[in-house]
């Protein structure tokens, strides 16, 4: 009888053990990676299922890019790729792509199709380096509403070439108040509002990341009515440039958090500052680096900044700067060359979640959306 007590207690305790481990390891992560204003977000969900959103720069800039997601990757415990996204055929998001492909499976290609610029590089990659990528694995180009396979996690495609989603997510579809004030800036007919822009759900927890999709079609899927209401995690579109984050966008998702993955030239620019500064809801802005752009004027706390500036002065600048004109002839911008940060969010079933700077190992825990 003693014996028998002895066992039924061993196999209470052990089950009560894997229940623990099982309730402490159902996380949500996601890894923003520092590509210098690029873009790389890595999600992982609890069952180790992984679902890379673009691969960093291209040329000389993509050993130095794969290496950082190889190190988030990493520490992740990955063995491979199962769900890449590239979100449109721009050197900053798809350059490291083959080099990553020499470095770790990638089982699934995801992308949005042809791109639609005359761009012999890109073409080039397309047919022939990509093409033979995906044909020893799998690829499928989305359309919005498609939902990607993230095991646990749902991942629904709110926007991909040119078109957005008309359906609202369940509990969504209240008008937007802020598509009365919205004003349309020229047509971009390029790959950036191509981007795949994707809604994800786990349990409570909402995020939002839509690429480099720019303001006219940020309108397009947000008017009349909201589709997607609220979220708690916004992956801020376009490094944080104004051609991109609009209010009727930003304002109307009233996320509780961004994260902005710009570099130390590039986004964070006072419009789009002033827009997720200013937004109903937002606790804290995170951002990959102090941009220079932004000055003391409208970045954030340190302790919110996985990067600084290498080469940095004894007074930080206190007004942006202006950003050079495009094609001008001042070099390329400042890039650091030092040990990279990323931003990491742990999000939880019940809405709860947390964000840590690698940096300082600053971490702030957020409470669930009422």
């Amino acid at each position: 009888m003693r014996v028998a007590f002895r066992v039924l207690f061993a196999l209470a305790v052990l089950t009560i053990s894997v229940s623990a481990q099982t309730q402490t390891g159902d996380v949500l992560s996601i890894y923003v990676v520092d590509v210098e204003g690029g873009g790389a977000t890595l999600f992982v969900s609890p069952s180790g299922t992984s679902m890379l959103i673009d691969t960093g720069n291209g040329g000389q800039a993509a050993d130095r890019d794969v290496g950082r997601i190889m190190a988030a990757a990493a520490d992740a415990g990955l063995q491979q790729i199962d769900h890449l996204i590239t979100t449109h055929w721009h050197g900053d998001h798809y350059g490291g792509l083959s080099e990553l492909a020499t470095r770790i499976p990638i089982r699934h290609y995801i992308d949005h199709g042809p791109s639609v610029e005359d761009n012999e590089t890109v073409a080039t990659f397309l047919e022939s380096t990509y093409r033979d990528l995906y044909g020893a694995a799998r690829r499928t180009v989305v359309s919005p509403g498609d939902m990607v396979p993230l095991r646990g996690v749902e991942v629904q495609v709110m926007a991909s070439a040119g078109e957005v989603l008309r359906q609202p997510l369940l509990g969504a579809g209240d008008p937007n108040p802020y598509c009365s004030d919205f004003e349309r800036q020229a047509d971009d007919l390029g790959d950036n509002a191509q981007s795949v822009g994707v809604h994800i759900s786990f349990g409570k927890f909402r995020g939002l990341h839509l690429g480099d999709l720019t303001v006219n079609k940020e309108f397009e899927l947000m008017c009349p009515v909201n589709p997607i209401g609220s979220v708690d995690l916004y992956v801020v579109s376009h490094h944080g440039l104004n051609s991109s984050n609009a209010q009727v966008l930003v304002h109307a998702v009233e996320p509780r958090v961004a994260i902005m993955n710009n570099g130390t030239r590039k986004g964070g620019t006072p419009d789009s500052m002033t827009t997720l500064h200013t937004t109903p809801r937002l606790q804290d802005l995170w951002q990959l680096h102090f941009s220079v752009l932004s000055g003391q004027e409208y970045t954030v706390p340190g302790v919110f900044i996985a990067n600084f500036v290498d080469d940095q002065s004894d007074t930080m600048p206190l007004s942006p700067i202006t950003p050079p004109r495009r094609g001008s002839n001042v070099g390329p911008p400042p890039l650091h060359s030092g040990a990279a940060h990323w931003i990491k969010v742990e999000a939880r079933r019940d809405g709860t979640f947390t964000v840590t700077n690698s940096r300082n190992g600053f971490g702030k825990s957020y409470a669930a959306s009422r």
